[in-house]
């Protein structure tokens, strides 16, 4: 019975983190601009990558396997946002600057 429990909490996870890819997959293609674009691709990568990585984790077990994935986990969480950071950095000293949002005269943004 608790096997079944953690294979179905473990798949959860994963899908979890996958459709966390597909939002970030959808929001890098459909936002306007490149800040906003990897803004998204950030946030939705680091929650993916912790949610696939525990249900993985809990396929595992308590074992050597889980612990060397735990610490793939943690290495990839603290990359991932310094990359995203580094990338905007290079991308505003580069010269690439923020759009502004406009307002409109229905009060929406454009």
């Amino acid at each position: 019975m608790t096997e079944l429990l953690i294979d179905a909490l473990s798949w959860l996870l994963m899908a979890l983190g996958g459709g966390f890819v597909l939002i970030g997959g959808i929001g890098a293609l459909r936002l306007p601009d490149f800040y906003t674009r990897i803004h998204a691709a950030s946030l939705t990568d680091t929650m993916a990558s912790i949610l696939i990585f525990f249900g993985i984790i809990l396929q595992a077990g308590f074992s050597l396997a889980a612990l060397k994935l735990f610490a793939i986990m943690i290495f990839l969480l603290l990359t991932g946002p310094t990359a995203s950071y580094a990338l905007a950095n290079a991308a505003l000293q580069s010269g690439l600057r923020p759009e502004k949002p406009t307002v409109t005269s229905t009060g929406r943004d454009k």
